[in-house]
């Protein structure tokens, strides 16, 4: 009985620890002051889809790009890369990015698109690695950036993160799949050692 109340409670012993591996590898570098927030040449906006159910609007999607159009506007940031998935033809996260973020004001010169973001973690890899960003600021919502950073350091990325949105925790389907998430960021740093999916050749973004 012993070893078998052993095996039901590991998997939720280990998820727990890595949701707080995870908050402790974030502490103290992302914001939800401007003021407060360092600046760097570089934000890195992470992709999601504009729209969900129905054709609703996704409200992470649009407090990511008023985030990101306020830090450019303040000298936050110089540049965005935007890195999102462009999988299929008929769907491209970072083109869409792009196009909103110029309606709010970001010149287009400004702003590199990344099309191989297919995960968090190739987004932060492939913007060291083809990108040439070793230090940069990311942009997304607080949940979404706790995991970010702990990935960035993972990565030997100086990062710091900018809080987009309340702030607030998500519930139900999206906060079951954060979590899960977290643990397979734990996984991947610190076992796996997970590559992007692609890389290829550098792209420099001047200042």
């Amino acid at each position: 009985m012993a070893v078998l109340a052993l095996l039901l409670t590991l998997p939720l012993v280990l998820i727990i620890a890595c949701q707080l591996i995870v908050l402790g590898g974030a502490s103290g570098r992302h914001f939800d002051a401007l003021a407060a927030l360092p600046t760097n040449h570089v934000g890195l906006v992470l992709g999601t889809n504009k729209f969900i159910a129905r054709g609703r609007h996704n409200a992470y999607y649009t407090q990511r790009i008023t985030a990101a159009a306020k830090l450019y506007k303040a000298g936050k940031v110089t540049a965005l890369l935007v890195s999102g998935d462009n999988r299929r033809s008929d769907y491209n996260e970072p083109l869409t990015m792009k196009r909103d973020l110029i309606a709010a004001g970001v010149p287009k010169n400004k702003i590199i698109c990344d099309y191989a973001g297919f995960r968090t973690l190739d987004s932060l890899v492939r913007a060291k690695e083809v990108f040439g960003q070793s230090k940069l600021t990311i942009i997304s919502q607080r949940f979404h950036n706790e995991r970010a950073l702990f990935l960035a350091h993972a990565n030997e990325i100086e990062a710091v993160a900018f809080d987009a949105g309340t702030g607030d925790f998500p519930q139900g389907k999206t906060a079951r799949r954060e979590i899960l998430a977290r643990a397979q960021a734990v996984l991947d740093a610190w076992v796996l050692r997970t590559r992007p999916k692609f890389l290829g050749e550098r792209i420099s973004i001047g200042e």
